[in-house]
């Protein structure tokens, strides 16, 4: 959700990697780094040297292509925060690995420097009722899900005041990342870490 970075599956030299994938790579840079409305299709065929038409081959259009890029965005992030926090983490290290994927990401910016999480950037840009947005929300709740999981294991028998507890995480998280985004840097995630350890201390 934070910073770009290279996707799994290499491409062997002298291959080509596919069309779709290509301009969806391009799509992600661009979107990131100059926002999806100032970006045009041009610009991304561009990029990704294909003809416009192999653009509309893989998308319907431009909506669908970001609708692709939003849904890359956040299961590029999944992978980065399973790899970070291993297959079964200790339930503290689960939120708290949540804090330190978004760092990871802060600490080594895409091309172009550190913008903030790339989701809530594109988000608003969207009006209200747009389903970008209700797309974004979505993934921002399957996270904050993530999150309440790990505090109900570390709160057995509290369900209610884990759910309060993640949710104020929660929050933390976004706010920091939105801050982040406007420094260029991660202190104001580190600095929302340590109030989350604070947070899951105090149970």
């Amino acid at each position: 959700m934070s910073g770009e970075r290279e996707s799994a599956g290499a491409v062997r030299p002298g291959r080509r990697r596919p069309a779709r994938e290509r301009i969806l790579r391009a799509a992600a840079r661009r979107f990131y780094q100059e926002g999806v409305t100032a970006t045009g299709i041009d610009t991304i065929t561009a990029e990704a040297g294909v003809a416009k038409m192999s653009l509309y081959n893989n998308f319907s259009s431009k909506a669908d292509l970001v609708r692709a890029y939003l849904d890359d965005r956040h299961e590029d992030w999944l992978v980065r925060y399973r790899e970070r926090v291993g297959p079964e983490p200790d339930p503290r290290d689960g939120v708290l690995g949540v804090f330190d994927t978004y760092i990871d990401g802060a600490d080594a910016p895409p091309t172009g420097g550190f913008r903030g999480c790339g989701l809530l950037n594109a988000a608003a840009e969207m009006p209200a009722g747009h389903e970008g947005r209700a797309q974004v929300r979505q993934q921002k709740e399957e996270v904050e899900r993530m999150i309440a999981e790990h505090v109900e294991t570390l709160l057995p028998g509290r369900r209610d005041a884990a759910r309060a507890t993640a949710r104020q995480i929660a929050f933390l998280l976004e706010g920091a990342m939105v801050r982040a985004g406007l420094e260029g840097d991660s202190r104001c995630l580190r600095d929302a870490r340590a109030v989350a350890e604070q947070l899951l201390d105090q149970g």
